[in-house]
């Protein structure tokens, strides 16, 4: 044999995910040991407990904001879900909260803005309102468990459309669909039959959105396999938005080889994948920005003061 499956591997062109994670891993075990915080023996890129998740955070008073937050949230009767790995160095929530949370307790949303025209997303008119942990269970008739529930929204006057954003880190996946997961459902798409779905038995709206917004026109309507049960978090994210009268942005790291491939012409990845998959009507109200672009324009502000634990933190100087 002229060539070796190792041989081969060594010449694939894509950044291999293990690689990214090892890095982040890395600085994030170290970003700990350097302040001298407890952590897990056996992965010391995690915090020893859950209820250590302020150690995750780079500003105190961010940690501050995020518990006013909730508080506030739960006297309006409404959820702020801190994730169950808060206190892991990879958090994808945490990482929001640093890198946007000092931006929105020193109200420099301007920041912000230039990043996001940069990509070309539209900038909400107006007055900017945000908020971390959106969700509201009218959309889908989520009454019971936890709602879809979206990171981080930017608000500006009513006719504007707001942005809601989903910040991704080192996830290999958008999350599936828990029914597919535990084995309560064959996978199949219920598109010509919704009572094959149990969350629609339910009363759950999912499938009445699809159609509503024409999806079920296109690949996701035709294709044989349910595509709620591998990407249920993606189109379910996505609608909220629109439905909301809003756009959806993807806020992701762009060494993750998951959602793009990292090599021009971008073809790889789940965004070229799943966007393939949304109707033409709605796809200008799908964007994607990267943890690196925002960084950026941090570092053209005067107020980057804590940029660069921010970027220690994430591997982000290397």
């Amino acid at each position: 044999m002229t060539n070796s499956s190792v041989r081969n591997a060594q010449t694939w062109p894509y950044i291999r995910h293990r690689d990214f994670e090892a890095q982040l891993r890395k600085s994030s075990s170290l970003w700990f040991a350097e302040r001298g915080l407890a952590v897990n023996p056996k992965m010391p890129y995690i915090l020893a407990d859950w209820k250590d998740w302020r150690n995750n955070i780079i500003l105190p008073e961010v940690s501050d904001y995020i518990v006013a937050e909730q508080k506030r949230h739960s006297e309006q009767g409404q959820g702020f879900p801190l994730h169950k790995y808060l206190h892991h160095g990879l958090s994808s929530q945490a990482m929001i909260f640093n890198l946007i949370g000092p931006l929105v307790i020193q109200d420099h949303f301007a920041i912000l803005k230039k990043a996001f025209q940069s990509a070309k997303i539209p900038w909400p008119k107006g007055p900017i309102s945000v908020e971390f942990e959106v969700e509201d269970r009218l959309i889908f008739r989520e009454d019971t468990g936890q709602p879809t529930s979206i990171d981080f929204a930017i608000r500006g006057q009513q006719e504007s459309r707001p942005l809601f954003i989903e910040a991704k880190l080192v996830e290999r996946e958008f999350g599936n669909c828990s029914v597919f997961r535990n084995g309560d459902c064959d996978g199949r798409n219920p598109s010509e039959n919704y009572d094959l779905c149990y969350l629609h038995h339910l009363g759950r709206k999912y499938w009445i959105l699809m159609d509503k917004f024409g999806f079920l026109k296109g690949l996701a309507g035709n294709c044989p396999i349910c595509p709620l049960a591998i990407y249920y978090q993606f189109f379910r994210e996505l609608i909220f938005a629109v439905e909301s009268g809003g756009e959806f942005v993807l806020l992701y790291d762009e060494r993750n080889p998951t959602f793009f491939s990292g090599i021009s012409p971008k073809e790889r990845g789940l965004i070229p994948f799943l966007v393939s998959f949304v109707p033409d009507s709605l796809k200008p109200f799908f964007h994607s920005i990267s943890i690196q672009q925002i960084v950026a324009k941090i570092h053209e502000s005067k107020e980057n003061q804590w940029l660069l634990e921010f970027e220690q933190k994430y591997a982000l100087l290397t």
